[in-house]
């Protein structure tokens, strides 16, 4: 009797620990148990699920309660207290982290913790209907963005042998993106039992990243070998203790493929955020054929999933072979979807535009982080990554503005969108081919 009770119970364990089995041997392949990245892995892909919650608690909340004409004032109001303030926090984050560097650990427990608790404050928001709503999405904002820059900093810390630094972040990139597909249903089910129960799903999955956090190994809090990146480091533009110090490395004097790939790169992350809300009012209007509003909203979003990581798939792929040309090529098919989307404005269109901007926009930021690898002098890298994705946030927010602004017009806010990838595309388009046709440094080994 007592082994065929073990026996029953090892039957309904195993569909839990065999997928935990599988999914701990997916992440630590590689020799990326071994290096400490596979725990990096699985904590990113903790902080998708949380993420996704929160936003799932918030769309419902502020966009979808609402007739539509209320919706855009209320989704223009939370971006007036919690956007704009975000965008002047933003860039003060990675330069306060970098003062930290013997604590990333904690740091990163800490934006888990943060986001935990603010989770539970929403989640009252919510109930009541009280202000404290809009105070605490901007902490999860600021709180999100400073994980976001630790782990752009503690990635090469981690590398296995063998590993390039677009390897091991597409690899992250990817367990976040999968985490925020599976984690996405069961926020839109928590949602049906009740409002705040998304909030509480985010509130036991960012509990659990801040103790997933200090597994990561000790070697991440080491700042050995570290400096910060100077956006300019000559004479001129210096200041302080470090006008008499010798010229030190910045993005602006590692050769102009960086600061071409970043200007791309943001084109990119604007249009994401234009299309983003300016087509989730335009579908809530004009539904796709068929479909309903939510559901129109559904078939995009899985469409840009989709996109991002079909690209961050091929950016593995590629590595870093001739980074400012994937680039320019990323671009340009963005570019040229969203002028057929603009001339051909249809359902179908509009989706595959989603899926192609996921796709370049993943595509182009492994490029970017190639060329930072290739170009950016170790001792300053892991500042780099994070102003780098501080500048793309402040990018994003700005196209989400664009977006709420624009009228409920197709065609109108697709010619938009195709104007605002064009700017970033010829701004930047001779400068990525003459770095490509130049070079720079000689491109380190990878695997």
């Amino acid at each position: 009797m007592r082994g065929a009770v073990r026996s029953v119970g090892r039957a309904l364990h195993f569909p839990v620990t065999g997928t935990a089995r599988g999914i701990r041997k997916a992440t630590h392949a590689h020799g990326a148990g071994e290096s400490g990245l596979g725990k990096l892995i699985e904590l990113h892909a903790v902080n998708g699920a949380g993420d996704v919650m929160i936003t799932v608690a918030l769309a419902s909340t502020v966009f979808f309660s609402v007739p539509t004409d209320e919706a855009r004032g209320r989704v223009a109001l939370y971006l007036a207290i919690t956007m704009a303030p975000f965008t002047v926090l933003a860039p003060v984050v990675g330069p306060l982290l970098d003062r930290l560097p013997h604590g990333r650990r904690a740091a990163m427990a800490g934006s888990m913790l943060a986001r935990a608790l603010l989770a539970l404050v929403i989640s009252g928001a919510v109930a009541s209907g009280s202000l404290e709503l809009y105070p605490a999405a901007l902490g999860v904002l600021v709180a999100s963005r400073a994980y976001g820059v630790i782990r752009s900093a503690v990635v090469p810390r981690l590398l296995p042998p063998r590993f390039s630094l677009v390897k091991a972040n597409s690899r992250v990139t990817l367990a976040g993106l999968l985490a925020t597909g599976v984690a996405a249903p069961v926020a839109a089910g928590l949602h049906a039992i009740g409002d705040p129960w998304p909030l509480y799903g985010a509130f036991v999955i960012f509990v659990a990243g801040t103790f997933l956090s200090f597994s990561l190994p000790p070697k991440v809090d080491s700042a050995k070998g570290e400096d910060v990146a100077l956006l300019a480091a000559d004479e001129e533009h210096l200041h302080g203790p470090h006008r008499k110090e010798a010229k030190r490395p910045g993005l602006r004097t590692v050769g102009p493929a960086v600061t071409h790939a970043l200007g791309a790169n943001a084109a990119l992350r604007c249009l994401s955020g234009f299309l983003i809300f300016f087509l989730a009012f335009l579908l809530r209007e004009h539904p796709l054929t068929g479909e309903s509003a939510a559901v129109s909203l559904g078939i995009v979003g899985v469409a840009a999933g989709v996109g991002n990581a079909l690209g961050t798939a091929v950016g593995a792929w590629l590595r870093s072979r001739a980074p400012e040309l994937i680039i320019v090529a990323a671009v340009a098919l963005v570019l040229g979807t969203a002028i057929v989307a603009a001339l051909f404005f249809g359902a179908f269109l509009v989706a595959v535009l989603a899926g192609v901007a996921g796709f370049g926009q993943a595509l182009a930021k492994l490029s970017l982080d190639a060329l930072i690898q290739r170009d950016v002098p170790e001792l300053v890298r892991t500042s780099a990554f994070a102003r780098s994705e501080t500048l793309l946030q402040v990018a994003w927010v700005f196209g989400g503005a664009v977006g709420i602004v624009m009228p409920l017009n197709g065609t109108l806010g697709l010619v938009v969108a195709a104007a605002i990838v064009a700017a970033g595309w010829l701004a930047t388009l001779r400068g990525l081919l003459d770095s490509a046709r130049h070079g720079t440094r000689t491109r380190p080994r990878v695997a």
